[in-house]
């Protein structure tokens, strides 16, 4: 794998994790939200990625891999009902349903694609700093 390659797969898993956490702070925007009119509450949704073949040779290349986002599904888990009928949103029953996000989860997502997030600027860094000193050595 060359140097260069080192940005691309890199730099597409920042672009991934940027997404993973955009996906996780819509989550814990909508952690407390009650169903809609419709019924319908907030579902949380999960980053799935994919990974990319990104060889300098083209894209049958398998020398380096990077990372995409292929697609954010909706977890179907009912969400939380809590009796209140004096609620605007409340059922027939007298029950609000509430998003199925779990905050604790999310945090722990949030945390991990933070990290990765951070690493991959890391090893950026490192990448261009190795280059570097090897243009200082040919002078």
């Amino acid at each position: 794998m060359s140097m260069f390659s080192i940005f691309n797969v890199s730099g597409s898993a920042v672009s991934a994790q940027t997404q993973r956490l955009n996906v996780v702070a819509s989550n814990l925007a909508n952690v407390d939200a009650v169903a809609r009119p419709d019924g319908e509450a907030y579902k949380a949704r999960q980053v799935v990625f994919q990974t990319v073949p990104m060889g300098p040779n083209g894209p049958n290349d398998r020398s380096a891999a990077g990372v995409k986002v292929q697609t954010v599904i909706e977890n179907q888990t009912p969400g939380r009902r809590m009796f209140n009928p004096d609620h605007p949103s409340a059922d027939a029953q007298g029950y609000v349903t509430h998003s199925n996000v779990n905050a604790v989860e999310e945090m722990v997502n949030m945390i991990s694609a933070t990290r990765s997030y951070q690493n991959n600027v890391e090893i950026m860094n490192t990448a261009k700093t190795l280059l570097l000193k090897t243009l200082q050595m040919g002078q």
